[in-house]
């Protein structure tokens, strides 16, 4: 008879398929909250210290860790069998464990002697055993692959293929298990490990890079990484980046607002009271970079939204929701992604470089706008600083952003020159730049930006400030009699 394990700290669809082993006559060995579960289901099976003669002991913390567990997980089949005989070691053929909920646990910020308890031992090592053995053993460690253990026990059995695919899930499991202790640990005396380790599941090959000559994958199960489109062609690189950059802009506004993004940079951002409104208007700020550009919604697309998108070129639509007569309307569009909006996914920010990876951390913050010259922003005017201040926190540096109330007028993004990315904003603006507000993602260091984008007509300005010719910059917005703030926070985006 075969005999199968069962450990597991999450019970959900333990007891269906325990019944299943006890159906087809698999003996079934377990012991702790697993054994009571599937008592109370009146499964019969053999206590692990049954089986290997010592009681659990201090606690639950050994109980599994026993020759005659491991000799079961670890024994080879027509080479080890001998000795196995020799010292009463039965063949364990499934092994069924999934781990103290140590990540889980994290989220609530217990101190570190309560932490310590929810570091599993037993199960990371049976994993690790069967896996190891994975040619004779089959190792479960995650609930969604019960209902295909159940049906290839019911049929032919489990596969030499579907061991090794088990068994690769299993290591996987315990790397990303021991990452986040060890970086848990580290953590306690400093902001970031000594040692990073990070683990993404889900890959999904791409159909190549940036570029068509490289290769690509993504890889993560939440937020936009873990998010497949309704409708249309697989996911790019390329969206990838447009959208995680879209998304975080549009994440800004609690107005009706949409974002149009190209080449990781907004081109279009407009709020309204109506959702339609604001897309058109956005559109409109630079109507030829929106074409293939991806777009974002912050409200439900509906038919009419649909339709008006229908009628350009848009690589990915993204919004919180679609109408059933929206995704009617742009099923048209066969190749268009139309992918939903998922909620944001904290997490550190990552980027390789040559030989490792950067990292950073946004903490909370609060800026504070103050105004410097001798003149207040009127509301309009205010309103309008928000709005381009906003923007800019998500537009490559340097970068100059005109706007009024409800509009990006003009955007200059990713020059060396803040002069440049003034003179790029004015020459795209899609209307009379008389009035409008200028914002700036880092400090001025010379009076040029602002008296260029004076002579534009803009009349209000918001920056970090923090240049040592802070001086020499208030003094020309006040002969200019403009009103300018200074927020304290910069922002460069690389």
């Amino acid at each position: 008879m075969k005999w199968a394990l069962l450990s597991v700290w999450d019970k959900k669809g333990i007891i269906e398929l325990a019944q299943v082993l006890a159906e087809l006559k698999y003996n079934i060995m377990s012991s702790g909250g697993t054994g009571k579960a599937l008592a109370g289901a009146g499964v019969k099976f053999t206590e692990v210290s049954s089986y290997t003669g010592f009681p659990e002991m201090m606690d639950g913390r050994v109980k599994t860790l026993h020759p005659k567990v491991h000799g079961g997980l670890l024994g080879r089949r027509q080479i080890d069998d001998a000795v196995m005989a020799k010292h009463g070691i039965s063949r364990i053929d499934l092994l069924v464990v999934n781990l103290y909920p140590f990540e889980a646990m994290l989220q609530k910020e217990l101190n570190l002697e309560s932490m310590i308890e929810y570091i599993d031992v037993g199960g990371p090592t049976m994993i690790r055993a069967a896996a190891k053995n994975y040619k004779d053993v089959a190792v479960v460690v995650d609930p969604e692959d019960y209902p295909e253990i159940i049906h290839a026990i019911r049929s032919d059995g489990i596969s030499a293929d579907e061991r090794f695919r088990l068994a690769k899930k299993a290591f996987a499991r315990t790397a990303a298990y021991d990452a986040a202790i060890s970086n848990y640990l580290y953590r306690l005396d400093s902001p970031f490990p000594e040692t990073f380790t990070v683990q993404f599941s889900h890959g999904r090959a791409l159909r190549y890079g940036e570029n068509p000559h490289q290769l690509a994958a993504v890889y993560g199960s939440r937020g936009i990484a873990g998010t497949e489109p309704l409708q249309g062609k697989q996911m790019s690189y390329n969206n990838y980046l447009d959208v995680n950059a879209g998304a975080a802009l549009l994440r800004e506004f609690d107005e009706p607002a949409a974002v149009i993004v190209k080449h990781n940079n907004p081109c279009g951002v407009a709020t309204s009271q109506d959702i339609l409104d604001a897309y058109l208007t956005a559109r409109e700020v630079d109507p030829v970079s929106a074409y293939g550009s991806v777009a974002c919604l912050n409200r439900e697309v509906t038919r009419r939204t649909a339709e008006e998108i229908c009628k350009t070129y848009v690589e990915v639509i993204v919004a919180p929701s679609f109408s059933r007569d929206s995704l009617e309307v742009m099923k048209k569009k066969e190749t268009m992604r139309v992918l939903p909006l998922p909620q944001r996914s904290e997490s550190d920010e990552i980027r390789t470089i040559d030989g490792g990876v950067l990292t950073q951390r946004t903490p909370p913050y609060q800026e504070h706008w103050q105004v410097i010259t001798d003149r207040d922003p009127s509301a309009d005017e205010m309103k309008a600083l928000q709005l381009a201040w906003k923007v800019c926190r998500h537009t490559k540096s340097n970068t100059i952003i005109f706007a009024d109330r409800n509009r990006t007028l003009g955007i200059g993004a990713g020059q060396m020159s803040r002069v440049d990315s003034a003179k790029i904003a004015i020459a795209k603006a899609c209307a009379p730049l008389k009035g409008s507000a200028v914002a700036s993602d880092a400090f001025l260091p010379f009076p040029d930006t602002l008296e260029v984008a004076a002579a534009a007509g803009a009349t209000a300005l918001v920056q970090p400030g923090g240049s040592i010719r802070d001086k020499e910059v208030i003094e020309a917005a006040n002969r200019l009699h403009m009103a300018m703030v200074f927020t304290g926070v910069r922002y460069f985006r690389h």
